[in-house]
């Protein structure tokens, strides 16, 4: 049993598919991210199939699109029941299985699999413990969802994060040595709030940083905006000292981040158990941070629905070293790929592709083009499907109409809307995207055209409400 791979999945909400060191941000620093890339392969197009916390770990667990796990839009406090998960798959293979950090399952404590779990709440309890400090993690007032951005009230040995660590630290020296582990390592940040550790925050605060991109469509998040704004909305215009605040404080939030994943892989490294371990790092969803006047997830742009994905194959795998892939890949992707280096069988519910042979051959393809979805959230503006080909990205409300077509070699931003300009290439994605949801139960597409309509919150094939967030 011991001679399979040890897997580790490290977890992150909110980091955007641009903000590696690797992939030449001109200020983003992981140079712990970026060595332990040096050893395998980064995705350069890599999508979460829901830019939501919720819907996008769904699909993780299950490996199955957003609509058919039954999530295509942000909800809390839906049962998650589905007879096989990532988890459940690896720890009835043998694996000995723990999930430390955030899941989003619910109820809370559901193992879905896991034989053990270490969640926030665990934290907290830890937290309330320790001595002359004050014990709510969120005391230093900025809500979960902020544009607002601060150094930490608590020193980073207190943090979460610093805590979720440690954690791992205690099951990789108390494991089963005569089983291989699937650790998943989970984190809420660089979700808000933006709170890093005073040292990280020092780090970025008076450096020149890249201002938000502009595109010539988005007026309308400006204009539309309520005055003043709400500490927690999600789109506007921000005075500019208020933006770089939130900048800084989510580029030190990534720095802080990364050195704790550095902790993890050091301590791999000197347990000899790195160069036998399976490593996956990648992240639910992006943040716009204040492109295109938005704030938050849910949308189809490049910022919110791109997010990292490095993954390290143990040598025995004879997989490439330090090679950047242009394929398409997504979070359902990530359990058929665990599953088949385990040796193990694949659920036929499973929708996705593992991605180990691009590890061998970074030039392979997976999938045409990826598709990825969000039903309303903050408003009906929200609601989108997409599609890509990493060449061309096409968005379509499915609530009121509109589209958006960008060319993503030309326009990385997606600052320049060609959906008017580029007429035949906007008909070749429509007709694209009405074959996609042709036979979904929204009624969006008879699979020769779009259809607009109300897209309700589909949960095995019953209907619910809308998703509002």
């Amino acid at each position: 049993m011991t001679d399979r791979p040890h897997m580790l999945l490290i977890l992150t909400d909110h980091w955007r598919g641009d903000c590696l060191g690797r992939l030449g941000h001109p200020v983003v620093e992981t140079p712990h991210l970026d060595s332990l890339s040096a050893r395998g392969t980064t995705f350069t197009r890599a999508y979460t199939p829901c830019p939501s916390c919720v819907a996008a770990r769904r699909s993780l667990m299950t490996g199955m699109t957003p609509y058919s796990q039954g999530m295509v839009g942000y909800r809390d406090g839906q049962p998650w029941d589905y007879p096989h998960t990532l988890a459940g798959q690896l720890t009835a293979a043998g694996y000995q299985t723990i999930n430390i950090g955030k899941t989003h399952f619910y109820p809370a404590r559901k193992h879905l699999g896991f034989e053990q779990l270490v969640i926030p709440t665990d934290y907290e309890e830890w937290l309330a413990q320790q001595p002359g400090i004050e014990t709510e993690k969120l005391a230093h007032g900025v809500p979960a969802n902020s544009w607002l951005g601060r150094p930490n009230h608590l020193p980073e040995h207190q943090m979460e994060e610093t805590y979720f660590v440690g954690r791992a630290f205690d099951f990789l020296h108390k494991r089963d040595p005569t089983r291989p582990f699937f650790l998943t390592l989970s984190f809420n940040g660089p979700h808000p709030p933006w709170c890093p550790p005073q040292v990280y925050y020092d780090q970025f605060i008076n450096r020149e940083l890249p201002k938000p991109e502009t595109g010539d469509w988005a007026e309308r998040h400006a204009r539309d905006a309520r005055y003043p704004l709400d500490v927690n909305a999600w789109r506007g215009t921000l005075p500019e000292h208020i933006v770089h605040r939130a900048r800084a404080a989510y580029f030190a939030y990534l720095a802080f981040l990364d050195a704790q994943i550095g902790r993890l892989v050091e301590r791999l490294q000197r347990s000899g158990l790195l160069d036998n371990t399976l490593i996956v790092f990648t992240s639910d969803h992006g943040e716009m941070l204040g492109d295109h006047h938005l704030w938050r997830k849910t949308y189809a742009y490049e910022a919110s629905a791109r997010v990292p994905l490095i993954a390290v194959a143990p040598e025995s795998m004879n997989a490439k070293r330090n090679v950047e892939c242009d394929e398409l890949v997504g979070w359902e992707d990530i359990m058929p790929t665990f599953l088949q280096a385990a040796a193990t069988d694949q659920p036929e519910s499973v929708e996705g592709n593992s991605m180990l042979r691009l590890l061998k051959d970074p030039s392979d393809m997976l999938r045409p083009f990826y598709h990825g979805e969000h039903a309303p959230c903050y408003h009906t503006e929200n609601a989108n499907q997409f599609l890509t080909d990493a060449r061309w990205k096409y968005i379509w409300n499915p609530i009121n109409g509109e589209e958006q077509l960008f060319d993503l070699q030309a326009d990385p931003h997606e600052c320049a809307d060609l959906a008017q300009k580029e007429p035949e290439a906007t008909a070749h994605w429509r007709q694209t995207m009405a074959r996609q949801l042709a036979g979904r139960q929204e009624q969006l597409s008879d699979g020769t055209e779009l259809r607009t309509g109300d897209v309700q919150a589909w949960r095995f094939n019953q209907a619910d409400e809308l998703h509002w967030g």
